[in-house]
């Protein structure tokens, strides 16, 4: 048994501790004599959770692949696809009770533990893990094909086909894959790209149980029962997401062609860039000889001995510009697209392959690496440049492997969070976040220097071959995920970029803030679990949001208004999962603490990235020691709403409102909540709880309405000098320290931004006791109703109005383009994405239009508060 010292001694040198303890004591829990283990085998099983909450999950899930590790984890060879199907067998036939999809993810998810293990203990370079997944891969196809070709068989025969003499024999098929599978560098959450082709025409033998079929026929259908089989989604996913988009013909072509279709296709028809895919492919089921015939008819149009060296090149350069990511080295940088990424060095080897490999047979070889080495031996870049290459594709790599095994996601993008990125860091021996972005700056710096050097001098225009497709449309045919994609982008980066990070959210309408709640209140998992859960419930919902506006279903106002639900929904669902902790930690049931909001949420104008004000109230003497106990429930659900988890948060979640700021209790007894405001609250604390708006809880309503009241009544009582001069101080003082200073516009704290209006209506409310009615809470309501009781005069409210209008509408589309606020883009594209959605010609009459508003609210402002 080993010792708890022992274990902890182990668990604090792991990149994670907090999810590997957590992970430990759940393991002993629910996996008996887990506790009574090997040393080496516990120090293994703690290591999955800090690097894989993923794997961490399936163990626990799985209670009896323990044991099987124990034995597995001392094999450290890289196994082949036969040994695989042999281990895959065995597997199968004691799952039989489960579909054979769910059987081969099973399968696959099993393995990876054993691979992952090779490859966070660093007992195996990159080129043994990718080739051992796509071993994995290889025999998982292969399983399937057999699997899914008997069945056909007994149901319609087998398909035959007849030689020269009239001899008839079993028609064959063979699966091809491309990219990473096709070169054995799959990664852990790849797709896998294939093609299928079959022999010759013919039709089934009529010994099926059911119709004949032609022999097209039989093996487009057997296609399918693989993709079925070996990419088939079920509660547990699929072993493998299965891309047909680089067939002939792409999404329109058929799934299965005969040889003499294919090989006429990539003569003939096939664009440059097709031809390029084929650099990296290879048979992995079937009849392999059916491969060895087709790409030997068609080598000579990949690798063409009479191209034009700089034709090549521009081939290859026009291909890589449509699909780079042109962000820095960086949170946020895509390891695999980023300039100086993964994607670079595979170009840098296929272009020179293509330009060189015509005349030289020893190039042609799929592996990135093994095809650089040649390069090398050939003197096409040297050993430095060489070595900086493979440096940078060791580390590259394993980054991008560590990113994807957190949750099994095809990502390649670095947190842009500190603590996320931090995290990633430990898991790569770099001792902070900003030594791993030094890291990723050194190895792109490299693989960029060389990338230059091949490509300085190509000119795009002399490619034959048409412009290639973009990163989503590799045939001019997309699915729905595509075209969303690519609709995003061309109006939000930012939200192109969380769509592309977030792979479950691919359809509309896929999770409504109901959904959210239930989904949370269902899940019995840790807390950890749960907080997981709800971020990527809220993930899909705030997307859902954005791709309906892009895609012109929502207005502004709409969208606003469904983010304001999705907020309130989120504190619910906060307040529900902060309600099952505490019975948890501390025996505490049905905590009844009630929520209120201000800003933006209270004006029910929540929007793309906007903060949280808050205030939190309870019923005097609710519970036993109840200071304490609302501390620890405030601290869960702040955190539960805006903590920051491998996942991203929900919302940042602003306390500093509540009375007496930051030195004050974090939650508040109902007495001593409206005590204060009767009696302590300053003058700009009643302008700031103007916007007050119970959320939920069983007092909120009532703690809103008093509160209102009494604020009203306060500031109906002050002195209108004493509120007038308070207005103006507290705006002019937070326009000095966050207006944005010299040549910088603020939309929100500048000179004519909203707060002017904020502060001029509040004001207004205030001075002639007018509270926000109780349904429409809008500042546009507001100034109706200003306009109404004659606290404003007509030219003023004009001004006033059209103001907000243009400035909320100018800051929505800030916020939807880059996911910030308040400032103008610096960036080109997305100023001009901004300009168009405004509705304006160009950027110089959107600026001169920011500039007259601007001017016309603060003269408003300053007539309003009679400011000198």
């Amino acid at each position: 048994m080993t010792e708890p010292e022992t274990i902890e001694r182990i668990i604090e040198t792991l990149p994670d501790p907090i999810a590997a303890r957590r992970f430990y004591a759940e393991l002993i829990e629910k996996v008996p004599g887990a506790s009574r283990a090997k040393e080496a085998l516990i120090s293994d099983l703690v290591t999955f959770a800090a690097y894989s909450p993923l794997l961490a999950t399936t163990i626990l899930q799985n209670p009896e692949y323990v044991a099987w590790l124990g034995r597995e984890r001392a094999d450290t060879k890289v196994r082949s696809k036969d040994e695989l199907l042999e281990s895959l067998s065995r597997f199968s036939l004691l799952h039989t009770d489960v579909s054979p999809n769910v059987m081969l993810a099973r399968f696959r998810r099993r393995e990876l533990l054993r691979i992952y293990l090779r490859d966070i203990r660093n007992l195996a370079t990159v080129p043994e893990i990718t080739e051992e997944l796509s071993n994995l891969a290889d025999a998982v196809v292969e399983f399937a094909l057999r699997v899914a070709r008997q069945d056909l068989e007994n149901r319609h025969g087998v398909p035959l086909e007849t030689d020269d003499k009239g001899r008839e024999s079993a028609a064959r098929f063979c699966v091809v894959a491309l990219g990473k599978l096709g070169s054995r560098e799959l990664n852990y959450a790849s797709d896998i790209d294939l093609l299928f082709i079959f022999s010759h025409e013919g039709s089934t033998s009529d010994v099926g149980t059911g119709s004949r079929l032609t022999n097209r026929e039989f093996f487009i259908k057997l296609a399918e029962r693989v993709i079925a089989l070996a990419g088939g989604q079920s509660g547990e996913g699929a072993a493998y997401r299965i891309d047909m988009r680089l067939r002939p013909h792409g999404s329109i072509g058929r799934l299965a062609l005969s040889l003499d279709e294919t090989i006429r296709y990539y003569r003939t028809d096939a664009r440059e860039w097709e031809r390029q895919v084929l650099i990296r492919s290879r048979p992995i089921a079937g009849d392999l000889a059916i491969f060895n015939s087709f790409y030997s008819a068609i080598e000579g149009s990949v690798f063409r001995p009479d191209v034009d060296v700089s034709e090549s090149l521009a081939n290859v350069r026009l291909s890589k510009r449509r699909i780079e990511d042109p962000a820095a080295p960086g949170p946020g940088y895509n390891v695999k697209l980023g300039r100086g990424g993964i994607r670079e060095i595979e170009f840098i080897a296929q272009a020179l392959q293509l330009a060189h490999g015509g005349r030289d047979q020893w190039l042609r070889h799929p592996h990135t690496l093994v095809s650089l080495s040649r390069i090398a031996d050939r003197g096409l870049i040297d050993e430095h440049r060489l070595t900086g290459l493979f440096e940078a594709y060791d580390f590259l790599r394993r980054l991008e492997h560590r990113l994807q095994m957190e949750h099994g996601l095809q990502t390649h993008t670095i947190p842009k969070n500190e603590g996320a990125r931090s995290l990633v860091a430990r898991r790569m021996n770099c001792a902070t976040a900003g030594d791993l972005d030094r890291e990723v700056g050194r190895h792109a710096a490299d693989v960029r220097a060389v990338f230059v050097d091949v490509f300085e001098h190509v000119d795009e225009t002399a490619a034959d071959g048409g412009e290639p497709p973009s990163p989503a449309v590799l045939d001019g045919t997309r699915t729905r995920r595509q075209r969303l994609y690519d609709e995003v982008a061309d109006v939000s980066p930012h939200f192109a970029q969380m769509l592309a990070a977030v792979p479950y959210a691919t359809n509309k309408g896929a999770a409504s803030p109901d959904q959210l709640f239930a989904e949370v209140v269902v899940n019995e998992g840790d807390f950890g679990t749960r907080l997981s859960l709800v971020r990527r419930a809220w993930s899909r919902a705030i997307l859902d949001i954005a791709i309906a506006e892009v895609e012109g279903e929502l207005s502004i106002a709409d969208s606003k208004k469904r983010q304001t639900e999705l907020a309130e929904m989120s504190i619910r669902t906060s307040l529900a999962l902060m309600r099952d902790e505490m019975e948890h930690r501390i025996g505490v049931r049905d905590l009844p603490l009630s929520i209120l909001a201000l800003g933006k949420l209270g004006g029910r104008g929540v929007d793309y990235a906007s903060d949280l004000d808050l205030v939190l109230v309870y019923e005097d003497a609710a519970v036993e020691n109840t200071a304490e106990v609302y501390n620890r429930a405030v601290e869960i659900f702040v955190t539960t709403l805006s903590g920051t988890t491998r996942d991203g948060n929900l919302y940042r979640v602003d306390l500093r409102l509540r009375p007496y700021g930051k030195n004050g209790a974090s939650s508040n007894p109902r007495s001593v909540f409206l005590k204060y405001f009767e009696n302590t609250a300053d003058v700009w604390e009643l302008l700031a709880f103007v916007k007050l708006r119970g959320i939920t809880g069983p007092i909120a309503s009532e703690v809103d309405t008093a509160v209102r009241e009494i604020i009203h009544r306060r500031a109906f009582a002050t002195n209108p000098a004493l509120l007038r001069s308070e207005t103006v101080r507290i705006r002019s003082q937070l326009e000095r320290q966050r207006g944005g200073g010299r040549g910088k516009v603020d939309l929100k704290y500048g000179a004519g931004g909203l707060l002017d209006i904020y502060f001029a209506t509040r004001y207004l409310q205030l001075r002639d006791n007018m509270p926000d009615a109780t349904e429409d809470r809008s500042t546009r309501s507001v100034l109706d109703r200003l306009l109404e009781r004659g606290s404003l005069s007509p030219d003023d409210h004009e001004a006033l109005s059209a103001g907000h209008a243009f400035l909320s509408e100018l800051d929505h589309n800030i916020r939807l383009v880059t996911g910030r606020s308040r400032q103008l883009p610096r960036e080109p594209k997305s100023l001009q994405i901004v300009t168009d959605r405004s509705g304006f010609s160009d950027t110089a009459d959107l600026i001169e239009n920011l500039s007259l508003q601007r001017l016309n609210i603060r003269n408003v402002f300053e007539r309003v508060l009679a400011v000198d």
